[in-house]
């Protein structure tokens, strides 16, 4: 296998989606206070980062490290964090009762700043547990040019900020109801009002596929087909973005070139994916070479390598934000992210919450940083 990736075709941006807030912390065992968690935010947005996913709005007993994000949306809108330029920060909603409590944080800064109307509330119709990643009618919610182009328009709050809503899928059933309690269908029923009450809002919606190159139950051999018909589904009822993620670390680069060809087929621009990888079998960077060839120019990735999936049994750490930066600098693309400074902070959380750092380039850059006096 070849790969035609040059460095004349990355003169253009390449958007990396920090998930470490989220999907990094939610499956450490360990309490995480919620300073730390406020403070991880608001050194990441320090960096260039342009997108953050900063917490969930997911029932304590399911994922109780998210606990808190109603703290950390709250510090993000009173004390929104400086940075460089505007960052969006994404929130994952799990259903209506999630979707209810965002609105709740949200108006709460919005009725104190400046006069924004409450949004209804959303339909009481899903009382599954809530979702890890990690409608009433949807032809009356067109999908946008492009996940990029949706999700420059994401609700402002001052400051620059602006704030997304996201959403989880299951490509596999079995995985859907270990993990939703529902099947594929169900879920996508349970969604469409929620992503209704979301855009008219004023908030875009980035919607997960999780397991999409492996499933904990099924194997490694997930119908790219299968996934190809979510997301056209997803697309269809109004997502803005789809971040399609192999959840397990199985996805190779044979298998991600299929899928990525099987979505190009039923007419899933590129413009409008995010690929998501986890690193278990050290394939994510590699699969990020393959999604680069296909035109792909969006990805998720964690500080130190954080994550994992409390319903994904084995499955380690995302892609280290580090060593994608590191991998698409050395292209020549443009990330507007800062190497040292998301060094540091990967060195810094991984030694806040006990655990290794995982990142081999942000290793290397602070070993580099010392020996320069710059650490």
């Amino acid at each position: 296998m070849s790969f035609s990736v040059s460095r004349s075709l990355f003169a253009d941006h390449v958007r990396i989606i920090e998930v470490g807030p989220r999907d990094g912390l939610q499956n450490e065992k360990k309490s995480i206070p919620v300073e730390t968690k406020i403070e991880l935010v608001n050194r990441l947005a320090r960096t260039g980062l342009r997108t953050i996913e900063a917490g969930s709005f997911v029932a304590p007993k399911w994922v109780p490290q998210m606990a808190a994000s109603d703290k950390v949306l709250s510090s993000v809108l009173k004390n929104p964090p400086s940075s460089p330029a505007p960052v969006t920060y994404q929130w994952l909603l799990p259903n209506s009762k999630g979707l209810d409590n965002y609105f709740k944080v949200m108006n709460t800064s919005a009725s104190a700043t400046d006069g924004y109307p409450t949004p209804p509330p959303s339909p009481q119709n899903d009382d599954g547990p809530a979702l890890n990643t990690s409608s009433q009618d949807p032809n009356a919610m067109p999908a946008s040019t492009s996940g990029v182009d949706s999700m420059s328009k994401s609700r402002g709050h001052g400051s620059g900020q602006k704030h997304e809503v996201s959403i989880f899928m299951s490509a596999t059933e079995t995985f859907s109801k270990t993990n939703t309690n529902c099947t594929i269908q169900e879920s996508l029923d349970r969604f469409r009002p929620l992503m209704a009450e979301s855009k008219k809002a004023g908030y875009p919606v980035r919607a997960y596929i999780s397991v999409a190159l492996g499933c904990p139950f099924e194997g490694a051999d997930v119908d790219p087909h299968r996934v190809a018909d979510i997301a056209a589904s997803l697309m269809e009822m109004g997502a803005d973005e789809l971040s399609v993620a192999d959840t397990t670390g199985m996805g190779t680069a044979p298998a991600t070139k299929k899928l990525l060809r099987t979505l190009k087929e039923a007419g899933i621009r590129s413009e409008d994916i995010a690929m998501h990888f986890h690193d278990t079998f050290g394939q994510a960077l590699i699969n990020t070479m393959v999604s680069l060839d296909h035109g792909i120019r969006a990805f998720d990735s964690a500080v130190g390598q954080l994550g994992g999936c409390p319903y994904s049994p084995g499955a380690t750490g995302n892609v280290a934000t580090e060593d994608l930066v590191y991998t698409l600098h050395s292209l020549g693309a443009d990330t507007g992210v800062d190497l040292e400074e998301v060094s540091r902070i990967g060195d810094w959380i991984t030694n806040e919450i006990g655990k290794e750092n995982g990142s081999s380039a942000g290793k290397a850059t602070l070993a580099r940083l010392k020996l320069e006096g710059r650490t």
